[in-house]
Parts: structure tokens; C-alpha cells; sequence
């Protein structure tokens, strides 16, 4: 069983901006009921304000599981069900591994896995009661593919990304789909000011300075419309069949394939040293 469009209800994590943002207007213009939700509300109160039958802004630190709960009853209590889950709150954190402070790592994770996990244990037994429901995690291209200065970030999302699909087993028995969403480039804040950068260490400049450059001249200038990509979104939670993992961008799509080409080219190279381990058959 699922419920139909003219009733489905989200619940939206990080809805002030970005994605986030993109995802709750797309949601009620197309008709469903929203559970907005951001650190700061005041953020997020239009949204509920045009449309006060159809939408509800709530406070929400993911990193706060009793918040999570209970933004979770108050969903419910609301609209009596929720049938869509976006885990979308989420920051980046830039820098080479040594120029990241320990403190800086764990909110990385405390906020980009340990969050995700908060809500999402905060709605599954609704979910599995009700026999429907659909996980979407927003994770990253840098959740299956690393690049230089992005190593806590990748190391949150490739977390979640592992976390996800596991998830995605336990949950189909009780008719709860699970699907990642890859993007690639696109025109948020999340290479600008939602993006916190490490000190440098001039160790590290051979490596870093070409990709801090980089990252500046593309800000602004990504591919991806955060717009479409939520219709995309909608466009998967619609289906009957969803994807377990979305990539979104020309940009994830191309890099994607070429990563997990790579990955196949070295199995197959390695493959009989690979195979050399197992006790000998007899």
C-alpha cells in the first residue's frame, strides 16, 4: 500500500536553503503536505504562511534526537502520517585530512550521518506501522567518489551511503523504499557561505591550491538547477519502482561511470591475487 499523491506528506530536513529550500517549494507546488524543518524556523515561516493548511515550519537540529522525535509527533499529530522522508540537512567541510581539527570532524559526522540517523529513527516505526514509506537520503558524488580536500565530507557520505543500503534490505519487508541521491555541481550555498574551510598548511599547497582555486571559479557557475533536480526527486518518489541510488548531473553521471569503470578495471587486473586467499579446494 502507499498513499496517494493527493495526500502524501513530507518531512524535509534543512528546508532554509539549497536544496532543501528547492525540495519544499516544489512539494507544495505540487499539491502534497510538508513538514518544513531548519535549525533556525524564522527561516522557513513563509513557506508555512502562504499556504497554512498545507505546509508546517518546525525548529529542528537534527543532532538533537529528542528535537527529532519530537518534530516527528508533531508531524504526526498534524497530518497524521508521513510518507516521505528527505534526510537533506547537511554542510560541507573543506580541507585536506591534516588541516582538519578533530572537533571539526566529528560535527562533520554528528550532523551529515549522525542526523540523518536521528530523524530517520524517529519515523520508522510510523512508517513500518502504516506498511509504506520512502527514505531519501541526500548524500553526494563525494559519497562514492573522493576528491583531494573533501575528506571528512566524503567520509560522512560514503557512511551514509553504506547505512542507506542496508536500510534498504531491512525496511522492504515492511514496504519502505530507500533511495540515495548523487548530485553533482549544483547552484547552492554549499560551495559558498553554507561551506566552512579548514586553516591551510602550506604542506599541503601541492595539492590544495589547484582545488581551492577550482572551487571558487566554479561556485555560482555549476550545471546543476537545484530546481529541476526537485522535480527529479518527485519524479522518483512517484515511481513504483525507484532507483536505490539517483545520481543527479551530467557532471555525477559522467564521473559515476567512470569511477565505478575504474573500480571494475582493477578487480579484473587483481582479480587472481584477489582469489589466491581462499583455502585451496580440494
Amino acid at each position: 500500500m502507499t498513499s496517494s499523491s493527493s495526500n502524501r506528506v513530507w518531512l524535509i530536513t534543512g528546508c532554509s536553503s539549497g536544496f532543501g529550500q528547492a525540495f519544499a517549494q516544489a512539494v507544495i507546488a505540487h499539491g502534497d503536505h510538508l513538514i518544513a524543518t531548519a535549525r533556525h524556523v524564522e527561516q522557513i515561516e513563509a513557506l508555512a504562511g502562504a499556504q497554512p493548511d498545507q505546509v508546517r515550519a518546525l525548529e529542528l537540529d537534527v543532532t538533537n534526537a529528542r528535537q527529532a522525535q519530537e518534530t516527528v509527533k508533531a508531524a504526526l499529530d498534524t497530518f497524521g502520517h508521513i510518507d516521505v522522508l528527505v534526510n537533506n540537512a547537511g554542510y560541507g567541510l573543506f580541507g585536506a585530512f591534516e588541516e582538519l581539527s578533530e572537533a571539526q570532524i566529528r560535527q562533520q559526522l554528528e550532523v551529515n550521518l549522525l542526523g540523518a540517523m536521528n530523524v530517520t529513527r524517529a519515523v520508522l516505526p510510523s512508517m513500518r506501522a502504516q506498511g509504506w514509506g520512502h527514505l531519501v537520503q541526500i548524500s553526494s558524488l563525494g559519497g562514492l567518489a573522493g576528491f583531494a580536500g573533501n575528506s571528512a565530507y566524503s567520509a560522512s557520505k560514503f557512511a551514509l551511503e553504506g547505512w542507506s543500503e542496508v536500510l534498504s534490505r531491512e525496511l522492504a519487508p515492511f514496504g519502505i523504499k530507500v533511495t540515495i541521491v548523487e548530485p553533482g555541481g549544483f547552484r547552492t550555498e554549499w560551495a559558498g557561505r553554507s561551506m566552512i574551510k579548514a586553516a591551510p598548511l602550506a604542506a599541503y599547497d601541492v595539492v590544495m591550491t589547484e582545488r581551492r582555486a577550482g572551487m571558487e571559479l566554479a561556485n555560482g557557475r555549476q550545471p546543476g538547477d537545484p530546481a529541476r533536480a526537485a522535480q527529479a526527486l518527485i519524479a522518483v518518489v512517484e515511481s513504483e519502482h525507484p532507483p536505490l541510488r539517483l545520481p543527479l548531473g551530467t557532471d555525477a553521471v559522467t564521473i559515476i561511470r567512470q569511477h565505478l569503470q575504474q573500480q571494475l578495471n582493477d578487480l579484473d587486473r587483481w582479480e587472481s591475487l584477489s582469489c589466491s586467499t581462499d583455502f585451496p579446494r580440494h
